[in-house]
């Protein structure tokens, strides 16, 4: 890459005697060094980053990662939560600060603020069924609640994972999907369109519900992906009998601040970066038409 898109890293604050980090205004991003860079996609890396004292989230969490020169995004983790010192982001090049990102390689700095937001229902799923559903880039977020199921298997009943991207080649963790299939996790893949050598589901994510063995009573749904894949995703799970109170949806908007102070990401009388970015499906059942402007 050239040096153009490489990043100094910033300069520190004094940190006060007793702080918890670098600096204790929670608008001002910690220089954290990548240590790694994987390529998904085409047009998606995963960037593994190393706190100097452990990033602590919950999955479903995101950071805002400050890129110095050129702005500021809120990035879903991605990695495993019981491995706080290994912090990871996949992030899609869609815009100008995520293209741009995609040229950083292994020891450039990205600043870090959070982590922000609720997180997935695991624990209040234990000792039920877990339905994990997602749409392309949505199997980031929904990740770190798979690793925590996966690192809890025994406190789980049943586990099925229904993930559908645009084309094999766009598919997210594809070395690890056999692997979440090795810890009695039923996993179901499909493509918007084929490819050579696919041999796989073609079609919709939800065309796959059909080979569910649903237990609507002791079943808790985790849905993330594009908006219109939930919403028919969410139809779909009631038809089986799901009640609201147990899907769970993890909403995006345009975030700024991450601390509900600016407004951006207001939905509703709620703000995504505080109240969310996970809902219980009954909460913003009626919001859930409404489109972002």
């Amino acid at each position: 890459m050239s040096g153009s898109t490489s990043v100094s890293k910033p300069r520190r604050r004094p940190a006060s005697k007793g702080a918890p980090g670098p600096c204790s205004d929670p608008m001002a991003p910690v220089p954290t060094q990548i240590t790694r860079v994987i390529r998904e996609t085409p047009d998606t890396l995963t960037f593994q980053l190393a706190p100097g004292r452990g990033h602590a989230f919950q999955p479903g969490q995101f950071n805002m990662l400050y890129l110095r020169g050129v702005g500021e995004l809120p990035i879903s983790i991605s990695g495993d939560p019981a491995r706080p010192e290994q912090l990871t982001h996949t992030i899609r090049a869609v815009g100008g600060v995520s293209i741009t990102m995609q040229g950083l390689k292994k020891g450039d700095w990205l600043g870090i603020r959070g982590p922000y937001g609720n997180a997935w229902p695991v624990e209040e799923a234990r000792g039920q069924d877990v339905l994990l559903v997602a749409g392309g880039l949505g199997l980031a977020p929904l990740r770190p609640a798979i690793y925590h199921v996966l690192n809890n298997r025994s406190q789980y009943r049943r586990v099925a994972i229904l993930y559908g991207a645009r084309s094999p080649e766009d598919m997210l963790y594809r070395k690890e999907l056999p692997r979440w299939a090795e810890r009695d996790v039923w996993i179901q893949t499909t493509v918007d369109r084929r490819s050579l050598g696919w041999s796989g589901n073609v079609g919709l994510v939800t065309g796959l519900f059909k080979n569910l063995s649903l237990d609507p009573d002791r079943t808790v749904a985790m849905v993330c992906g594009p908006e219109v894949m939930m919403r028919f995703a969410i139809r779909d799970l009631a038809a089986l009998g799901l009640p609201p109170t147990a899907m769970y949806v993890s909403m995006e908007r345009n975030m700024k601040c991450g601390l509900g102070l600016c407004g951006q990401c207001q939905y509703g009388h709620f703000h995504v970066c505080k109240d969310g970015p996970v809902f219980r499906f009954d909460r913003v059942a009626s919001l859930f038409e409404l489109r972002e402007v």
